[in-house]
């Protein structure tokens, strides 16, 4: 089939010179997605949606998840990618860009052979500007395996959410919303990764990712580290609603209260700087939990990850008993979201507390990958 250009050839936003049908790189695990997370501030619900394109494995792919008590209801969809690239629409789930950077609309159809099953019409608001998260690097031993860009959002949502019989009414005062666009390169399932993918396997690997959104500001700190604590991500900053220049929160440390022996957080505190020297904690009370390895697709799960082929027009559906962790153990091997409540400044506001534990970290006193809380020196 001839290489024609698409409708968005029409506009003056081309980057190098190639059809907006084409990314500027071969590599296939080249990607551009996004991430919301709708919670309730009692920790009664927590949904979280996505959508992702692979131009160059030629997969579109979508997933929504809502914990609601123990159970986890979970739609995911995947068909080729079209021409078409405004249209993100993937089976029954869709993401309609109203107006660019403020608003959103994010839908799940009802399955008419399921009436049970998750379906939704939320409108996403943003309270705050985008900001940039820091330019985002990953090697596996010599090979750049992941380079990304992302910005991160905070706002409210309105609509209603349906599963099981129970229809959930979203309102701006008792939800919060949060956001995260993303594109690069990320590795995608189905790699010949060669002697590096069969022999690199980190010693270990910290993560904290956390959005939060308060009244009068949006707080967004990142930490990634090594097995020994040296610090390969950083970024603490506080964005004011009219476009100010963000405030720098210094390097953030953080001390985690596991659940004993797991690495299930219960509580944190996030220790920051202000700009005059100043102490500043930002405080992180846990209300509910989602593993992105249970129903989200991504590592480690074992019943779909993102970016892989599952022919046209593939939908599932599908319920997770999250009351017994036992019953999901991949699910300790990948990142968790936990909606959370934060304090700051003797203010209250509610975000994402995204953290992933895995193998040595010294700074927590955790020696291996089968090292919990609980044990001696924790």
């Amino acid at each position: 089939m001839p290489d024609r250009p698409i409708a968005l050839d029409e506009y003056p936003i081309h980057q190098v010179p190639l059809s907006m049908r084409h990314v500027a790189t071969g590599d296939r695990n080249a990607y551009d997605r996004c991430i919301f997370h709708v919670m309730d501030h009692s920790g009664r619900a927590l949904l979280i949606a996505g959508l992702g394109v692979y131009p160059n494995t030629g997969v579109i792919d979508a997933y929504a998840t809502l914990r609601l008590g123990d159970r986890l209801h979970a739609v995911r969809a995947s068909d080729a990618l079209t021409d078409d690239r405004l249209a993100l629409t993937v089976g029954p789930l869709t993401i309609t860009v109203e107006e660019p950077l403020a608003r959103l609309r994010l839908t799940c159809a009802a399955d008419p052979d399921d009436p049970d099953g998750l379906a939704y019409d939320l409108t996403w608001s943003a309270a705050f500007p985008p900001t940039w998260e820091p330019h985002h690097t990953q090697y596996r031993g010599d090979r750049l395996t992941l380079e990304g860009r992302r910005f991160v959002q905070a706002g409210t949502c309105t609509g209603r959410l349906r599963v099981a019989g129970q229809e959930l009414t979203v309102t701006a005062g008792e939800w919060t919303g949060t956001r995260d666009r993303s594109w690069g390169v990320r590795p995608i399932p189905g790699e010949d990764g060669g002697r590096a993918a069969e022999e690199w396997r980190p010693e270990g690997f910290h993560w904290i990712w956390c959005p939060v959104r308060f009244d009068d500001r949006f707080v967004m700190v990142i930490v990634q580290e090594d097995a020994d604590g040296h610090r390969t991500l950083n970024e603490a900053v506080s964005v004011r609603r009219d476009g100010a220049r963000d405030v720098q929160l210094g390097w953030p440390h953080t001390d985690i209260s596991y659940r004993p022996g797991t690495r299930h957080p219960e509580r944190a505190v996030i220790h920051l700087t202000g700009p005059d020297r100043t102490p500043r904690e930002l405080t992180a009370e846990i209300l509910t939990s989602s593993p992105l390895a249970v129903g989200a697709g991504y590592l480690p799960a074992d019943d779909w990850q993102h970016g892989t082929w599952r022919g046209r027009g593939w939908t599932d559906r599908r319920s997770y008993d999250l009351s017994d962790p036992a019953a999901h153990p991949l699910a300790a091997y990948g990142v968790t979201d936990h909606a959370a409540r934060f304090t700051l400044d003797g203010r209250t506001g509610h975000g994402i507390f995204e953290h992933g534990s895995f193998g040595r970290h010294d700074p927590s006193g955790f020696t291996g990958y089968d090292s919990v809380a609980g044990e001696a020196g924790r």
